[in-house]
């Protein structure tokens, strides 16, 4: 097991926000990512933060966070659903690989928001496993549209909210974390245009470091 410190979440929080705001600047640095780190993390991982993102092939993760091996704990589903085997990998994250930070990454033109708005404005469900995807979006699309929400981006900040709120309803995992101050959720949502990810909701942070990503 790689030996370093724990970060507390708020720390956690404050390095992810760097590497994001390098990756819009055009400046990575791309750490981590040398035969010296693979070496390093070949008998054991400490990544200090769990990424529950979109599966969108431009939200790669490492890359616009500008992190490398061992840094991030990554589970993906399109829409960011979450399921037992969500839930299990998040779990497994905070309990056993001690996680300080989890970050939900919502995404402006995602598609499953697309095609579930869609769903429900013609009233055509889509065949097979998306028809569950769009069914497991579709409380998030209209408690947007019960707050009188319609633009894209207020849908998808509803989303993120969604999903946070789920996984600390559904983990007690996860809430006991928080509880403890061990662990703070955040949503983020990421404009594919710029690259920045713009903060939408959190769970125990400090409020300093709320303000610092607000600020973003």
């Amino acid at each position: 097991m790689i030996a370093a410190p724990p970060l507390a979440p708020s720390e956690a929080f404050e390095l992810l926000l760097a590497g994001n705001q390098r990756f819009v600047a055009g400046t990575p640095q791309h750490p981590n990512q040398d035969a010296a780190r693979r070496t390093e993390t070949a008998p054991g991982q400490r990544p200090f933060a769990v990424l529950f993102g979109c599966s969108d092939s431009r939200l790669a993760a490492e890359i616009i966070f500008d992190r490398g091996l061992g840094d991030l704990f990554v589970v993906r589903t399109a829409g960011h659903v979450a399921g037992p085997e969500v839930l299990g990998s998040i779990e497994y994250g905070v309990s056993v690989l001690d996680c300080p930070l989890v970050v939900i990454l919502g995404h402006n033109s995602c598609g499953a928001i697309a095609a579930t708005r869609a769903a429900l404005a013609d009233g055509v469900s889509s065949t097979g496993y998306v028809r569950d995807l769009i069914e497991r979006v579709t409380p998030s699309v209209l408690a947007a549209r019960a707050a009188g929400l319609t633009q894209d981006d207020d849908i998808i900040a509803e989303h993120i909210r969604h999903t946070v709120d789920l996984l600390l309803d559904r983990s007690r995992v996860l809430a006991d974390q928080v509880a403890a101050g061990r662990t703070a959720v955040v949503g983020l949502s990421y404009r594919l245009a710029d690259g920045s990810a713009r903060l939408v909701t959190t769970r125990g942070l400090p409020a300093e470091a709320v303000a610092a990503g607000r600020d973003a």
